[in-house]
């Protein structure tokens, strides 16, 4: 409330409580209903277990987190061609991708197209790719039984993704990191290709996750993608 600058009586008109009720949660520390949980947390655009950790037990965390779960698929191919162009492009204010080439990516021009109609609205669009200098990549590349190939794949999506610098709000980095998952973002919504030894990532599975308050999982995932993010160094445009 003190950073947003939001008084009791503001917060007690929106989530329909008398101010001195909000007042009580503050100073006796007092924990909420669900549903005016649920309102505050609304309010402030944060998750519900931010403000209040303890608040929900384990099991009403993991239904929480099960009804997170919106489609899975067996394999990345098997996700829909045009669900990419719709699942970024409904994107507001998040865009981001934690890959190691995301190759299928860098060779659409459509998405490209997107990303930067994206960006220029607002959208801030990150994309990790691996750095192709790095341990990990080769290895991964040994497990795929391409070798060379992966870095070679990551450097021709660098440059493939390089022309978006141009574009305002859009960054690109280089990671280091073992990569137990590429994770794409939309906002609140995730694609999480996991990937399996010695299968290509195009052939594992796919899950579509939609962050609900009190779930887990896609807050385990962006905070995955935000250490990957913190760690790694800048592409620089041309």
């Amino acid at each position: 409330m003190l950073e947003r600058q939001v008084t009791p009586a503001k917060l007690s008109e929106s989530v329909g409580v008398d101010p001195k009720t909000i007042e009580r949660w503050i100073v006796a520390g007092r924990v909420p209903y669900r549903r005016h949980r649920y309102a505050v947390a609304a309010f402030f655009g944060v998750d519900e277990a931010y403000i209040w950790p303890d608040a929900m037990d384990r099991d009403e965390i993991a239904a929480a987190s099960e009804s997170e779960i919106v489609a899975v698929y067996p394999h990345r191919w098997a996700v829909p061609r045009d669900a990419w162009g719709r699942f970024f492009g409904q994107a507001e204010r998040e865009i981001g991708a934690l890959v190691y080439s995301g190759m299928f990516m860098a060779e659409d021009m459509g998405l490209h197209r997107l990303f930067a109609e994206r960006a220029s609205a607002g959208a801030r669009v990150r994309i990790l790719l691996g750095d192709p200098d790095s341990p990990h990549v080769s290895e991964r590349g040994a497990n795929e039984g391409i070798d060379e190939g992966m870095a070679a794949k990551v450097r021709n999506s660098i440059v493939l993704f390089r022309p978006l610098l141009s574009s305002e709000n859009v960054e690109i980095r280089l990671h280091s990191t073992v990569l137990y998952n590429s994770i794409y973002r939309a906002d609140d919504q995730l694609l999480v290709n996991t990937h399996i030894y010695g299968t290509m990532a195009n052939n594992a599975p796919v899950f579509h996750l939609r962050k609900i308050p009190g779930g887990d999982m896609v807050s385990t995932y962006l905070e995955s993608f935000e250490r990957v993010w913190d760690g790694a160094k800048p592409v620089e445009g041309k």
